[in-house]
């Protein structure tokens, strides 16, 4: 019997419309999920808003800040039965890539220190541990410290120190 095939996947900006799958699955994933206002509020201040679909299903999604010189991710979620198929780090690629073709130099993020398997995830496309933020998440029973990770993008213009304005 052979397994059947793999869904096409699309990656496409997150809309209002995209709020209730999103929230379900930000629900299905964390102990304390982000508001369905956390989504809004990310949309109306024009953050990169990212989802990713197969057959019209929403699978998972990125929200990221972009800065001046810097992207920070500050949120990278994979609906639950669709983890451990390189959906993270398709998500994570397509954010990279766009934050180079953006004249990034890096991505940052913050994960919690228990969760093990996204820092994996980070550090196999080549994040480091930058630094810590104590009691950063809530956490069962009081707060969690927060691992700072950061991404340095390959090819992004770096300022030489004469081009002052």
């Amino acid at each position: 019997m052979s397994a059947l095939p793999e869904p096409q996947l699309r990656l496409r900006p997150m809309t209002l419309s995209d709020l209730d799958a999103v929230a379900a699955i930000e629900a299905q994933a964390y102990a304390f999920p982000w508001s369905r206002g956390n989504f809004v509020d990310s949309l109306a201040a024009g953050y990169w808003c990212t989802l990713l679909e197969a057959d019209g299903e929403a699978l998972g999604y990125t929200i990221a800040q972009p800065g001046v010189d810097e992207l920070h991710l500050l949120n990278v979620t994979v609906a639950p039965s669709q983890q451990g198929r390189g959906r993270g780090s398709r998500l994570l690629g397509a954010l990279e890539a766009a934050a180079s073709a953006h004249d990034l130099e890096g991505v940052w993020l913050e994960v919690r220190q228990s969760n093990l398997r996204a820092q994996s995830l980070y550090r196999r496309r080549g994040y480091r541990e930058a630094g810590r933020r104590r009691r950063y998440y809530p956490a069962p029973g009081g707060r969690e410290d927060a691992i700072l990770m950061t991404l340095a993008l390959p090819g992004a213009r770096r300022g030489t120190g004469d081009d002052l304005d």
